[in-house]
């Protein structure tokens, strides 16, 4: 199955970026928010950008890392904007709501939070742009600035995609990164 976030990704490279583009261009309604990310040895950013798209809202994040091991890791926002090593602080995925489940291996790729893979290069950087719909940077029901924040974290595994049992790593395993979403 492919990623919902994939799939919004493909649509806005196929025209309805130039919409975000000039809904954002005018800056009206426009949201910025930042991550300063870091763990041992990896440091990065994460910029989010909501803007107006139609009726609805969309956030565009790009994140940048340098100091991970080559290939594919996990990404997700997390409910808790805390990041205390070993980044259990940050809570499970953020997915808010009457019929959430945070539990970073149930209910998996479907909360909120879920995000694409990023994927390092042999010498350790990696850069992912994406778009999401699922998360909002203002207030409602799903924004990441709720009362007790919102967090992103790298991990050391890849993503698998798909639902498994509670702590069974299915999700990117063991964390290894984290940033604290603040507003600019």
């Amino acid at each position: 199955m492919r990623h919902p976030l994939i799939i919004l990704a493909a649509v806005l490279a196929a025209g309805g970026a130039a919409a975000a583009q000039q809904t954002s261009a005018s800056g009206a309604g426009v949201v910025h928010a930042h991550a300063d990310i870091k763990g041992e040895g990896i440091t990065g950013t994460a910029e989010f950008v909501e803007s107006q798209q139609g009726a609805g809202k969309i956030v565009n994040i790009t994140v940048t890392v340098s100091g991970l091991k080559e290939g594919a890791h996990g990404v997700h926002l997390h409910a808790v904007g805390k990041c205390e090593a070993p980044f259990t602080s940050a809570g499970g995925h953020f997915d808010p709501g009457p019929s959430g489940n945070p539990d970073p291996d149930a209910n998996h790729p479907f909360h909120m939070g879920d995000v694409p893979q990023l994927t390092a290069a042999a010498n350790g950087k990696a850069t992912m742009k994406i778009a999401t719909t699922r998360v909002t940077l203002s207030d409602g029901p799903v924004s990441l600035f709720d009362s007790d924040g919102s967090a992103i974290i790298i991990h050391g595994n890849p993503d698998q995609g798909i639902t498994g049992e509670p702590r069974s790593g299915v999700s990117g395993g063991p964390r290894i990164a984290c940033g604290v979403i603040e507003k600019k």
